[in-house]
């Protein structure tokens, strides 16, 4: 078997190669402004959501790809669990992903629950504040539970799942959101409603041509 002798430093000799094209150099180009949109509540339906945005901007000609939590966890994060630390790892890789998809021109659009604040600040970090749009699902818990598709707050209120986002494990709120998702007149807006706010933001914002 061959075996290679690393010296304890070797990341001292791992370097970051400059990329040819940095990514700024897609703002000229009408239909790309790179960026990372991320999607953070307990509430179900942040999928439906990233997908209905997805869709909005595959129709307006605009680059985007949707990380999903669930399918990462199938793929990339398969080896991750839902301790503290495995979440906070599992945010700092797609947070290093979403960067390669917003270098490479795109609009890179993540939907997790990640419940802790420092790991979403962590990935804020990774981008230059303009480029990143934190949007902030704000529902009650109780339209959390009423909307279950999985059963899983019922299992967890029956003590079946530990350490869940919003029972026994808490979710901390952003506190400086891009966006904030709230019900209007106790009704919780559609998919499509709220990908138009999205939207909206992104062509106030200059990220989208206003159509």
């Amino acid at each position: 078997m061959l075996t290679c002798n690393y010296p304890p430093n070797i990341t001292n000799y791992v370097h970051i190669q400059p990329l040819p094209i940095h990514y700024t150099s897609y703002y000229r180009f009408p239909f790309s402004h790179p960026s990372f949109l991320f999607f953070s509540s307990p509430l179900p339906g942040k999928s439906t959501l990233a997908c209905s945005l997805g869709r909005e901007l595959h129709s307006r000609g605009n680059l985007s790809y949707v990380l999903d939590g669930d399918n990462l966890r199938h793929g990339l994060n398969k080896n991750l669990g839902f301790s503290p630390e495995d979440r906070t790892e599992n945010i700092r890789r797609v947070g290093e992903v979403a960067k390669l998809f917003a270098d490479a021109g795109l609009i890179c659009i993540a939907s997790l629950i990640s419940p802790y604040r420092k790991d979403r600040n962590a990935c804020r970090a990774l981008l230059p504040d303009a480029n990143f749009v934190e949007v902030f699902l704000n529902m009650p818990l109780e339209l959390c539970e009423g909307r279950d598709p999985k059963g899983l707050y019922k299992l967890a209120r029956a003590g079946k799942i530990k350490g869940f986002t919003g029972i026994d494990d808490p979710y901390e709120p952003p506190l400086n959101c891009e966006i904030e998702i709230k019900q209007k007149e106790g009704v919780c807006p559609t998919p499509n409603e709220m990908a138009g706010q999205v939207v909206s933001y992104l062509e106030d914002k200059g990220f989208l041509h206003a159509q």
